[in-house]
């Protein structure tokens, strides 16, 4: 049987540091620190074959985040698992330009929402805010509604099965927000790493340029924001000056471009008349 220690310097033989101390600590149901304050624990032949397990299915390219069925996104854990993207740091850019922009009592539209992370982060962060959540994925939308439950904003956002606005015909947001797929069709990425693992209808539209679906959220935006209501979408690294482009075709004003934490151009928005 291994100690903590032996078992962490194993894993790193075929994985970096980080994956290696995820990988312990949820078998353990430990955080970091514990790993670090308890060098020698010895770990039961149950734990020792569980790491095994999880180390196997990492050798193969499985993403941690699927292994442990958890992610952490904007200080909080939220349910993953191979039906829904995994939220990434920089989509916190999103949620940050979002709360920049609300109002306390907002109402609030996410389109694809996935996970549910950013429709509940922004529920969780804005308490009287009203948010509604699409998604034309009903499995993904399980996942959403448990992450709304853990995080005590099941009643606060109503999720809605369909595509982009296909469901919301009438109504109208403060605030757009979305993470649409925009990896291009062709994209060599989509057959690396983790993207291989994540749901395909989550990355690509399937179009050349990996546009389509934003043409398509910023074409609908106007006929469901309020007067002087934000849309705001991640957009890929490449793919600023189109965004630009789109939005000012669409009529809308204030158009911002922001840069995530590495400084690329990774979220687009503009404010309806």
């Amino acid at each position: 049987m291994h100690t903590i220690k032996a078992a962490l310097e194993e894993l790193m033989a075929s994985m970096d540091r980080a994956d290696a101390q995820v990988i312990i600590s949820h078998v353990l149901g430990v955080n970091r620190a514990y790993i670090a304050a308890n060098p020698m624990r010895i770990l039961t032949e149950t734990e020792d074959a569980k790491i095994d397990v999880l180390a196997a299915q990492r050798a193969m390219g499985a993403p941690i985040a699927y292994l442990t069925a958890k992610r952490e996104f904007y200080g909080r854990e939220f349910e993953v698992s191979p039906a829904v993207l995994i939220p990434r740091p920089e989509t916190e850019t999103l949620v940050e330009a979002a709360l920049a922009r609300l109002a306390p009592k907002a109402s609030i539209l996410e389109l694809g929402t996935g996970s549910g992370a950013i429709a509940v982060t922004l529920a969780a962060q804005r308490p009287q805010a009203r948010v509604v959540a699409t998604d034309a994925s009903a499995r993904a939308l399980a996942v959403a509604r448990a992450n709304a439950a853990r995080h005590g904003c099941a009643e606060r956002v109503e999720f809605v099965l369909g595509s982009w606005y296909a469901p919301l015909a009438g109504r109208r947001f403060d605030l757009i927000v979305a993470n649409p797929p925009y990896v291009a069709a062709a994209d060599p990425h989509l057959a690396r790493g983790d993207l291989r693992f994540e749901p395909q209808q989550a990355l690509t539209d399937g179009s050349r340029d990996g546009l389509d679906s934003i043409r398509a959220i910023v074409a609908g935006a106007p006929d469901h924001l309020d007067r002087g209501g934000w849309l705001l979408f991640e957009h890929g690294y490449d793919q600023a000056a189109a965004a630009r482009a789109l939005l000012e075709a669409a009529g809308l004003r204030d158009i911002v471009s922001l840069d995530d934490l590495a400084g690329i151009a990774r979220v687009a928005g503009g404010k309806i008349a």
